[in-house]
């Protein structure tokens, strides 16, 4: 079987071969609280561009979890939180930006002024509904498993993939694999395991991988989890959904680090007929201020949920917002947002 990857028309090609060939100075940003993806693509994006002789540097608006922290490179990514003024510096001297795996600058928080300030040309690859960015050029493909998956195919368009790198190519999978929960949900294309097959070409351990990701809990790590499972998890049963909350003091006495929350919002959807589950925990480090995600299944979506109550969006089935509030006041809106989809959910 063979596919055809490509999905840049012949416009976007030569705008895109324009705005790489006449810059020197590549800047690669991605959103607040990185994940797999987005670390995942920025890291095989700047190694591509790097093959072609550019001056190429990441930045991240604060911290990503400590499972990605093996990826090869991830030692050089700058992080606002910790370096403003040099993440600003690396602004001032790009001159095109390419932003990774988000559809607009809030999702940055605090970098944001900086995208919205930047005078050269931007760059925009994402999978996310309906990107607002004005970027010289917007590769957006919602209906794409993650943005690593786009990277991928622009690369191998651009006839990149015979110098794809190992490290290139792990990063890509790494994302594939942690933006569809190890490709149990929007994967259903066989696209996707024609690009793993030639992934696994390049060298790549996707067993090793899995295991560097998703084995490396602390004791106090999974303790946290079922403690969240077994005391803070909220059914609605006649609703088939569920909600959990976790306060800072809850996180503390866990020992919590970025990333030890990691996927727990799809616990509940194993149980049978779930259709929803969304999770609130306070910020360990702005106050009132509530990090949600949603996750849905079964004929559910919950984007339009994290839309209209919780400041949000993201894709149909996996979707994620923020409050300004209390705890307990996040756990009311998260009730009132259930009962207002009550007859989608019953």
């Amino acid at each position: 079987m063979t596919c055809n990857l490509d999905i840049l028309t012949v416009a976007d090609m030569q705008t895109l071969g324009q705005i790489i060939g006449d810059s020197r100075n590549v800047l690669i940003c991605t959103h607040r609280a990185p994940d797999g993806d987005a670390i995942g693509s920025s890291l095989a994006w700047a190694q591509y561009l790097k093959k072609l002789d550019k001056d190429v540097n990441i930045a991240v608006p604060d911290m990503y979890p400590d499972f990605l922290q093996w990826l090869p490179g991830c030692n050089r990514i700058f992080r606002f939180d910790k370096k403003p003024e040099e993440v600003a510096q690396l602004f001032k001297n790009a001159d095109l930006l390419c932003c990774l795996d988000f559809n607009s600058s809030s999702r940055t928080d605090d970098m944001k002024y900086l995208i919205d300030s930047f005078n050269g040309r931007i760059l925009l690859i994402d999978h996310h509904l309906s990107p607002d960015i004005p970027a010289t050029l917007t590769i957006s493909q919602p209906s794409m498993s993650s943005t690593c998956e786009l990277v991928f195919r622009i690369i191998n368009q651009l006839e990149g993939y015979e110098d794809m790198t190992k490290e290139m190519a792990t990063a890509i999978y790494c994302g594939m694999m942690t933006d569809t929960g190890s490709f149990a949900y929007n994967s259903n294309s066989p696209d996707i395991y024609f690009m793993i097959s030639m992934l696994l070409a390049k060298g790549i351990d996707k067993g090793l991988i899995y295991n560097k990701v998703y084995h490396t809990l602390s004791a106090s790590c999974l303790k946290m989890r079922a403690y969240v499972l077994y005391r803070k998890m909220n059914i609605v049963n006649e609703l088939n959904a569920s909600y959990f909350a976790l306060t800072k003091q809850e996180m503390k006495r866990f020992h919590y680090i970025k990333g030890d929350l990691e996927g727990l919002v799809n616990e509940p959807l194993r149980i049978k007929n779930m259709k929803l589950s969304i999770s609130l925990r306070e910020d360990t480090e702005k106050p009132n201020h509530i990090l949600v995600s949603l996750r849905s299944s079964c004929g559910f979506h919950c984007e339009p949920m994290a839309r209209e109550f919780f400041n949000g969006g993201g894709h149909m089935d996996a979707a994620g917002g923020k409050l300004y509030c209390s705890i307990s006041d996040a756990e009311q809106i998260a009730i009132r947002a259930i009962l207002a989809y009550k007859d989608q959910l019953r």
